[in-house]
């Protein structure tokens, strides 16, 4: 089951790096030398954009964060695991003078919604704030 889940190229991310390309913001995808391969990384304004399923990476508060009712404690480590290294990847980060956003799955479910989220994220790489996090939770 696992085996089948994508690991980048997720739709999600797909749809906010068309938004993004379309506003005229260029940057490069999954790049291995900066800590995490950041789903987007836009050098020019020297930030990072991760595009975080709401599900494995247990966006609090959301609907989409539901935790199965088969195998309760393999689950718990699970999440338990990608939330740490979540965190160390944002205090990496964060530590190298990278800014940092995260856009949780949810805030881009629909077209409408896309569009909000990228005209957010946006205004963020240029008005230049260290850190940024968009869902609906």
């Amino acid at each position: 089951m696992m085996s089948g889940i994508r690991g980048k190229d997720t739709k999600p991310e797909l749809v906010l790096r068309k938004a993004l390309h379309a506003r005229g913001f260029r940057f490069r995808i999954h790049s291995s030398n900066i800590p995490g391969r950041p789903d987007m990384a836009f050098a020019k304004h020297h930030a990072v954009v991760f595009v975080h399923g709401c599900f494995w990476h247990r966006h609090e508060g959301c609907r989409l964060a539901t935790t199965p009712a088969t195998r309760p404690d393999f689950w718990a480590a699970k999440f338990a695991a990608n939330v740490a290294r979540d965190d160390r990847v944002l205090d990496d980060l964060m530590t190298s003078g990278w800014r940092v956003a995260t856009i949780w799955e949810c805030a881009l479910k629909r077209p409408e919604d896309v569009a909000n989220t990228a005209e957010v994220v946006g205004r963020w790489l240029r008005e230049g704030q260290s850190r940024l996090s968009v869902g609906k939770a």
